[in-house]
Protein backbone atom coordinates (compact mmCIF):
# COMPACT_ATOMS: atom_id res chain seq x y z
CA UNK A 1 0.00 0.00 0.00
CA UNK A 2 2.75 2.50 0.89
CA UNK A 3 4.58 1.56 -2.22
CA UNK A 4 1.63 2.96 -4.52
CA UNK A 5 1.00 6.34 -2.56
CA UNK A 6 4.55 7.55 -2.97
CA UNK A 7 4.24 8.12 -6.63
CA UNK A 8 0.94 9.63 -5.42
CA UNK A 9 2.46 12.13 -2.26
CA UNK A 10 5.71 12.47 -4.21
CA UNK A 11 4.23 14.06 -6.54
CA UNK A 12 1.78 16.27 -4.69
CA UNK A 13 4.57 17.79 -2.47
CA UNK A 14 6.30 18.70 -5.74
CA UNK A 15 3.44 19.87 -7.44
CA UNK A 16 1.12 21.60 -4.67
CA UNK A 17 4.02 23.99 -3.45
CA UNK A 18 4.81 25.68 -7.05
CA UNK A 19 0.86 26.08 -8.24
CA UNK A 20 0.82 27.96 -4.86
CA UNK A 21 3.59 30.25 -5.67
CA UNK A 22 2.24 31.10 -9.08
CA UNK A 23 -1.25 31.65 -7.86
CA UNK A 24 0.23 34.23 -5.22
CA UNK A 25 2.83 36.01 -7.98
CA UNK A 26 -0.60 36.54 -10.33
CA UNK A 27 -2.46 37.28 -7.26
CA UNK A 28 0.37 39.69 -6.28
CA UNK A 29 1.03 41.43 -9.81
CA UNK A 30 -3.10 42.25 -9.96
CA UNK A 31 -3.03 43.51 -6.84
CA UNK A 32 -0.19 46.02 -7.62
CA UNK A 33 -1.77 46.98 -10.72
CA UNK A 34 -5.24 47.49 -8.91
CA UNK A 35 -3.73 49.89 -6.82
CA UNK A 36 -1.36 51.23 -9.00
CA UNK A 37 -3.23 54.79 -10.11
CA UNK A 38 -5.72 55.06 -13.30
CA UNK A 39 -4.80 50.88 -13.64
CA UNK A 40 -7.08 49.98 -10.88
CA UNK A 41 -9.88 51.70 -12.63
CA UNK A 42 -9.96 49.82 -15.54
CA UNK A 43 -10.32 46.56 -13.40
CA UNK A 44 -13.79 47.76 -13.21
CA UNK A 45 -15.00 48.13 -16.91
CA UNK A 46 -12.41 45.77 -18.34
CA UNK A 47 -13.89 42.83 -20.53
CA UNK A 48 -10.67 40.86 -19.84
CA UNK A 49 -6.86 41.05 -18.99
CA UNK A 50 -3.67 39.63 -19.97
CA UNK A 51 -1.00 39.61 -16.59
CA UNK A 52 2.69 38.81 -17.21
CA UNK A 53 4.30 38.96 -13.75
CA UNK A 54 7.34 39.22 -14.32
CA UNK A 55 9.15 40.22 -17.81
CA UNK A 56 12.72 39.88 -18.21
CA UNK A 57 14.83 41.99 -20.48
CA UNK A 58 18.48 42.47 -21.55
CA UNK A 59 20.36 44.10 -24.03
CA UNK A 60 23.48 45.35 -25.63
CA UNK A 61 22.14 47.27 -28.86
CA UNK A 62 20.33 43.98 -29.79
CA UNK A 63 17.86 43.02 -26.94
CA UNK A 64 15.77 40.20 -26.14
CA UNK A 65 12.74 39.94 -23.41
CA UNK A 66 10.47 37.09 -22.48
CA UNK A 67 7.58 36.64 -20.05
CA UNK A 68 4.93 34.17 -19.40
CA UNK A 69 1.79 35.12 -18.32
CA UNK A 70 -2.44 34.60 -18.13
CA UNK A 71 -5.34 35.27 -20.24
CA UNK A 72 -8.56 36.74 -18.22
CA UNK A 73 -11.80 37.06 -19.34
CA UNK A 74 -14.55 38.13 -17.46
CA UNK A 75 -12.32 37.31 -14.03
CA UNK A 76 -12.14 33.87 -15.01
CA UNK A 77 -8.33 32.43 -16.61
CA UNK A 78 -8.98 30.77 -20.02
CA UNK A 79 -5.29 30.42 -21.46
CA UNK A 80 -2.12 31.17 -21.05
CA UNK A 81 0.17 33.80 -22.85
CA UNK A 82 3.78 33.67 -23.62
CA UNK A 83 5.32 37.63 -24.87
CA UNK A 84 8.81 37.20 -26.71
CA UNK A 85 10.05 40.83 -27.89
CA UNK A 86 13.08 41.55 -30.25
CA UNK A 87 14.51 45.28 -30.05
CA UNK A 88 17.67 46.64 -31.81
CA UNK A 89 18.85 50.55 -31.40
CA UNK A 90 20.86 51.79 -28.88
CA UNK A 91 20.43 50.22 -25.69
CA UNK A 92 22.32 48.65 -22.48
CA UNK A 93 21.06 46.94 -19.37
CA UNK A 94 18.39 44.47 -18.54
CA UNK A 95 15.49 45.02 -16.28
CA UNK A 96 12.50 43.00 -14.99
CA UNK A 97 9.15 44.38 -15.18
CA UNK A 98 5.49 43.49 -15.12
CA UNK A 99 3.33 43.87 -17.74
CA UNK A 100 -1.10 43.68 -17.93
CA UNK A 101 -2.87 44.40 -21.16
CA UNK A 102 -6.25 45.44 -21.03
CA UNK A 103 -9.03 44.20 -23.33
CA UNK A 104 -12.17 47.07 -23.72
CA UNK A 105 -14.13 44.10 -25.30
CA UNK A 106 -14.86 40.68 -26.60
CA UNK A 107 -13.80 41.91 -30.05
CA UNK A 108 -10.21 42.88 -28.61
CA UNK A 109 -9.53 39.55 -26.62
CA UNK A 110 -10.54 37.76 -29.30
CA UNK A 111 -8.26 39.70 -31.38
CA UNK A 112 -5.37 39.42 -28.91
CA UNK A 113 -6.12 35.47 -28.40
CA UNK A 114 -6.07 34.67 -32.38
CA UNK A 115 -3.06 33.09 -32.47
CA UNK A 116 -0.34 35.89 -32.56
CA UNK A 117 -0.78 39.35 -31.65
CA UNK A 118 2.02 41.87 -32.41
CA UNK A 119 3.15 45.48 -30.54
CA UNK A 120 5.33 47.28 -31.96
CA UNK A 121 7.76 50.58 -31.68
CA UNK A 122 8.75 51.39 -27.99
CA UNK A 123 11.10 53.69 -25.72
CA UNK A 124 11.94 53.62 -22.22
CA UNK A 125 14.68 54.29 -19.44
CA UNK A 126 14.16 52.17 -15.91
CA UNK A 127 16.64 52.84 -13.27
CA UNK A 128 16.49 50.05 -10.34
CA UNK A 129 12.71 50.34 -9.20
CA UNK A 130 11.96 53.81 -10.95
CA UNK A 131 11.00 54.30 -14.65
CA UNK A 132 9.34 56.20 -16.92
CA UNK A 133 8.00 55.11 -20.17
CA UNK A 134 6.56 55.52 -23.37
CA UNK A 135 5.24 53.47 -26.23
CA UNK A 136 3.67 53.51 -29.40
CA UNK A 137 2.24 50.19 -31.35
CA UNK A 138 0.11 48.97 -33.64
CA UNK A 139 -3.17 50.13 -31.66
CA UNK A 140 -1.81 53.05 -30.21
CA UNK A 141 0.22 54.56 -27.82
CA UNK A 142 0.48 55.05 -23.63
CA UNK A 143 2.83 56.11 -21.52
CA UNK A 144 3.50 55.39 -17.43
CA UNK A 145 5.85 55.79 -15.00
CA UNK A 146 6.27 53.78 -11.74
CA UNK A 147 8.39 54.08 -8.63
CA UNK A 148 8.24 50.50 -7.78
CA UNK A 149 6.12 48.45 -6.13
CA UNK A 150 4.64 50.00 -3.18
CA UNK A 151 4.17 53.46 -4.89
CA UNK A 152 3.58 51.94 -8.88
CA UNK A 153 2.00 55.38 -10.88
CA UNK A 154 0.50 54.67 -13.99
CA UNK A 155 -1.21 56.74 -16.97
CA UNK A 156 -3.08 55.20 -20.23
CA UNK A 157 -5.83 54.50 -21.85
CA UNK A 158 -7.94 51.65 -24.13
CA UNK A 159 -6.74 52.68 -27.62
CA UNK A 160 -8.19 49.99 -30.32
CA UNK A 161 -9.97 48.20 -27.59
CA UNK A 162 -6.31 47.62 -25.54
CA UNK A 163 -4.74 49.62 -22.85
CA UNK A 164 -1.14 48.75 -21.31
CA UNK A 165 0.38 49.15 -18.30
CA UNK A 166 4.06 48.23 -16.99
CA UNK A 167 5.16 48.47 -13.67
CA UNK A 168 8.95 48.23 -13.06
CA UNK A 169 10.50 45.57 -10.49
CA UNK A 170 14.15 45.99 -11.07
CA UNK A 171 17.34 46.42 -13.46
CA UNK A 172 19.28 49.10 -14.93
CA UNK A 173 18.31 49.62 -18.58
CA UNK A 174 18.59 52.36 -20.99
CA UNK A 175 16.93 52.11 -24.42
CA UNK A 176 16.16 54.23 -27.05
CA UNK A 177 15.18 51.36 -29.70
CA UNK A 178 12.49 49.81 -32.29
CA UNK A 179 11.47 46.71 -30.45
CA UNK A 180 8.57 44.36 -31.49
CA UNK A 181 6.29 42.42 -28.74
CA UNK A 182 4.83 38.91 -29.89
CA UNK A 183 2.17 37.25 -27.91
CA UNK A 184 0.87 33.42 -28.33
CA UNK A 185 -1.89 31.92 -26.70
CA UNK A 186 -2.90 28.76 -25.58
CA UNK A 187 -6.25 28.24 -24.34
CA UNK A 188 -7.45 25.85 -21.26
Amino acid sequence: MLKRLMPILTFLLLVLPHSAVLADEYSDTIKIFKEAGESGDFFNNAYGYAVFPTVGKGAIVVGGAYGSGRVYEQGKVIGEAKMTQVSVGFQLGGQAYSEIIFFQDSRALKEFTSGSFEFAADASVVAITAAANASASTTGASAGASGGKRDANTVGKYNKGMATFTVAKGGLMYQAAIAGQKFSFKPH
